[in-house]
């Protein structure tokens, strides 16, 4: 699958679902395994838009408005097991992350890694302005 954006020349097709999946599976497997092993078992979903229900809670405006959600329970938070707790999980949004892509010179790689590795940190109980934060004082 060649990620890159054609310059002048049409694309076949946009990457799908699985594609996504792929680049997150290897987006997650290059982090480094002292990290992996902190995130405990994360379950990794690809959606092509969010659904009401999170369009909802999180009061966004658009189905384009977000490009992955956390949920479950940040790793500060876990104690006792919560009988009938989900597993934790990342969703990341194919149309939103394509959306994206199209309007900025990244690679669908490199936004699917930043989306993955943004969610994480919500798994690690930070928030937006905590990881905008790190963002700025690593740049």
């Amino acid at each position: 699958m060649d990620t890159t954006k054609a310059a002048g020349g049409p694309s076949t097709r946009a990457p799908s679902l699985e594609d996504i999946e792929r680049l997150a599976t290897a987006a997650y497997a290059d982090l480094p395994a002292e990290f992996r092993s902190l995130c405990g078992e994360i379950r990794f979903i690809v959606a092509d838009f969010p659904d009401e229900e999170i369009m909802d809670a999180m009061e966004l405006e658009s189905e384009f408005d977000i490009l992955g959600l956390f949920e479950g329970m940040p790793i500060g938070e876990m104690g006792v097991p919560i009988t009938g707790a989900m597993a934790n999980r990342i969703l990341l949004y194919r149309r939103p992350i394509l959306d994206y892509w199209a309007e900025h010179d990244e690679t669908l790689e490199a936004i699917v890694r930043h989306v993955l590795i943004h969610e994480i940190g919500h798994h690690f109980g930070l928030s937006d302005d905590d990881m905008y934060g790190l963002e700025r004082e690593a740049d």
